[in-house]
């Protein structure tokens, strides 16, 4: 008989689970084509290209309406459950609620884990894909994109150049917190230049630094000399220019997690801050365990509403999804800005929503 109920369950879960996938890929299919259509339109882009877009769109859409859909998925599996007093029979049979969630904790982990590799291959491949096609057609957007500022930024330009930029921004063509690392063929390092500040001279196609250290390394990687100043310079010998900004610098969605995590450390190398982006490399983890959690918070809140269950999760499920996302939103800024570690700043959501799962499962009639 349980094995019979956990068919059922699983089957149930799953039915529910690819139909809210759907729907939710639809709409927003839809929202984004509407938002995006005068822009289409404007830069003149092919039917085809449109469609190229959002074949590439949609693993990217799968992936953020992945938690809504599971979280739709458990509310109505448990609701219909308790609708038909289904529920009540199986626990009048000995079968505790903990048992009973158990097939649906088992599809979450799962769900869980291909969410995660899901986001690690075709959402980021996807997601260049699509900025390649903005870059390439949608000149206004384009343009607009590239004027906005950028934060912790890192290129290597060659075996012998590196440079990492804590902010730039595009319009004024200015990087702060600039840090140049100058290598031989071996990769030891020779020179690193430090600036506050540094802008581009249109004029004359070359940088400027201001406020500036330089220092030289020998073969053992110590420190020589180190000259610093506090007026500018112009720097001639580097062959870097604005457009390399635009051109190679990409967002954390369109990394996978070991691109993400080595650029993070080619960031704390470089001596720029890479806060932001650790927060961004643990968020992909918890990110896919949102699927668990969500479970394991509705599954007693619907359960604890044995009249009109349904109902009750289904004005419910709005709410927890807001404040899950919230919540998410509140740890990356706190992340973002140094006031909670990046690690637990990336799970805070998920802490929260499991600790109010773990206490109403407690609470819960079993």
């Amino acid at each position: 008989m349980i094995k019979r109920i956990d068919t059922y369950l699983i089957w149930r879960f799953i039915q529910t689970l690819a139909f809210a996938l759907i729907a939710f890929m639809g709409i927003f299919l839809v929202v984004d084509l509407v938002e995006n259509m005068d822009k289409f339109i404007d830069s003149e882009v092919p039917k085809e290209i449109i469609l190229q877009y959002y074949l590439h769109s949609l693993p990217w859409f799968l992936n953020i309406g992945l938690p809504m859909a599971v979280l739709v998925a458990t509310i109505f599996t448990i609701g219909i459950l308790s609708k038909r007093n289904e529920l009540t029979a199986m626990k009048s049979s000995g079968i505790s609620l903990y048992r009973i969630a158990v097939p649906l904790l088992l599809c979450a982990v799962l769900v869980s884990a291909g969410s995660f590799f899901w986001e690690d291959n075709l959402v980021t491949s996807g997601n260049q894909a699509r900025r390649d096609i903005e870059k390439e057609y949608l000149r206004k957007t384009r343009n607009k994109h590239y004027r906005e500022r950028r934060n912790n930024i890192i290129l290597q330009k060659s075996n012998q150049f590196v440079i990492g930029i804590e902010r730039y921004q595009s319009s004024r063509q200015r990087a702060y917190g600039v840090t140049m690392q100058f290598l031989n063929k071996g990769g030891e390092l020779q020179k690193r230049i430090d600036a506050n500040k540094m802008y581009w001279q249109e004029d004359s196609g070359s940088w400027k630094i201001m406020n500036y250290a330089i220092r030289s390394f020998n073969l053992d990687g110590e420190e020589t000399t180190v000259f610093h100043s506090t007026g500018d310079t112009t720097l001639d010998d580097i062959r870097f220019e604005p457009a390399d900004i635009s051109r190679e610098a990409i967002s954390p969605e369109e990394m996978s997690f070991s691109e993400l995590q080595l650029f993070v450390n080619e960031l704390a190398t470089s001596g720029v801050d890479n806060r932001r982006w650790e927060v961004n490399l643990h968020g992909k983890i918890s990110f896919a365990f949102t699927n668990l959690i969500i479970v394991l918070f509705a599954v007693p809140m619907v359960a604890s509403r044995p009249q009109g269950g349904l109902a009750f999760g289904a004005g419910m499920s709005i709410f927890v999804i807001f404040g899950y996302y919230a919540f998410i939103r509140f740890g990356q800024t706190l992340g973002y800005n140094g006031v909670m570690d990046p690690v637990l700043s990336a799970w805070l959501g998920n802490i929260v929503f499991a600790i109010g799962g773990i206490i109403l499962l407690f609470f819960v009639r079993k």
